[in-house]
């Protein structure tokens, strides 16, 4: 897979969603020290989850909040839209085994990033496309990358991805992790999170892990 590879095949994806066990997870936090950290939002984490968890080199997917202004928020807290957070992703990945710039394409092909504040039917700013970077590396590929799909005209309009320094993770209520394998033949995952993996495993095919 090539750097980004820019050739998008745009899934536009919408999202529902999510509630918060409680744990503040700091920039630290690693399985081991081989594995590092992606942090993305790109609307309801139960879809982010399910499509990242399905790659290759991807050794856990959690979901949670970050970016928000008040300290252990809860589900409904969020979805006020009141305490600054985005649903999120902690990624958590083998760099030898899948790439940061990897990462970052599977990113901004499997949501739209045009539309502040809103994926599909979800609305909210807890729903918002952004990048909370873990190092300046991170910060560098992500804006890299957004400039260079803003100044090649890929999306037809103006990406409004944020990319932020990670600050603290908040990890969701556990009934929010793993949600779509439990809840595979629930309505919402049926009509809005099956459609986009089946979308998402045709275009990743040779990215995915073997079953």
């Amino acid at each position: 897979m090539n750097k980004l590879g820019f050739i998008i095949i745009i899934c536009l994806f919408g999202v529902t969603a999510c509630r918060s066990t409680n744990t503040p997870l700091l920039n630290t936090d690693k399985i081991n020290t081989t594995m590092d950290t992606a942090t993305f939002g790109a609307g309801c984490f139960w879809c982010v989850e399910a499509i990242f968890q399905n790659l290759n080199g991807v050794e856990k997917v959690v979901s949670g909040y970050s970016g928000g202004n008040v300290t252990d928020p809860t589900y409904d807290q969020v979805c006020t839209g009141t305490t600054g957070h985005a649903e999120v992703c902690n990624i958590i990945y083998n760099p030898e085994v899948i790439t940061f710039d990897q990462l970052l394409e599977v990113f901004w092909k499997t949501h739209d990033p045009t539309t502040p504040n809103r994926q599909g039917a979800d609305a909210g700013t807890q729903y918002r496309s952004v990048i909370f970077y873990h190092n300046s590396k991170q910060k560098e590929l992500a804006e890299h990358y957004l400039n260079r799909l803003d100044s090649e005209k890929i999306f037809p309009a103006k990406i409004v991805t944020q990319i932020e320094p990670f600050t603290v993770f908040y990890k969701a209520e556990n009934y929010h992790q793993n949600y779509y394998n439990q809840n595979k033949y629930q309505p919402y995952c049926t009509m809005v999170i099956t459609p986009k993996v089946e979308k998402f495993t045709k275009v990743f095919a040779n990215s995915l892990k073997k079953k």
